[in-house]
């Protein structure tokens, strides 16, 4: 019975170590608006008087209405939000309805929004005021019916709430 032990434990410790780790495919964005970009968001605020707005170093711009508790996500933090994205003028472009949390892998999404939702935690809310650079650049997004939704390079002002993380 010992020796049966011993080989189960000697078998569970090589199966172990032998498991490969699962790593995150996902990194940080290191993309930084062009000034020329960072100063047509900063006009945006200034006409808007939106005064409470702090820049990152990366160019956008982002006000935290509600920092939220625990920990902060990370590129492959499966998040749950509530959203709402817009241009400058006003257009909503794509906003959660009902109170129905969206999923996405932190990841996955424009770099405004990698850089932008860690800086709050679950129950937090941020206002991202995001260049074109880092949101969708020179291609325009169109819907189903191939009509345009957001022009190529537009100014994306959104309001994230973080409802949960996994």
């Amino acid at each position: 019975m010992k020796k049966f032990s011993l080989l189960l434990v000697l078998f569970v410790t090589l199966f172990a170590a032998c498991k490969k780790k699962e790593e995150c495919p996902y990194t940080q964005s290191t993309q930084v608006a062009p000034d020329s970009e960072v100063a047509a968001v900063q006009q945006y605020l200034t006409t808007n008087n939106i005064t409470n707005a702090t820049k990152h170093p990366s160019g956008f711009f982002y006000s935290i209405d509600l920092p939220g508790t625990g920990s902060t996500p990370t590129m492959c933090s499966q998040i749950g939000i509530l959203y709402k994205g817009q241009l400058t003028n006003g257009t909503v472009f794509d906003e959660t309805t009902n109170g129905q949390i969206r999923v996405f892998t932190l990841g996955e999404l424009i770099p405004g929004w990698k850089l932008g939702i860690p800086l709050i935690m679950p129950g937090g809310k941020i206002k991202l005021y995001i260049p074109p650079t880092l949101g969708y650049g020179a291609n325009a997004i169109k819907d189903n019916q191939g009509n345009v939704v957001i022009p190529a390079n537009s100014i994306l002002v959104f309001e994230v709430e973080l409802k949960a993380m996994g």
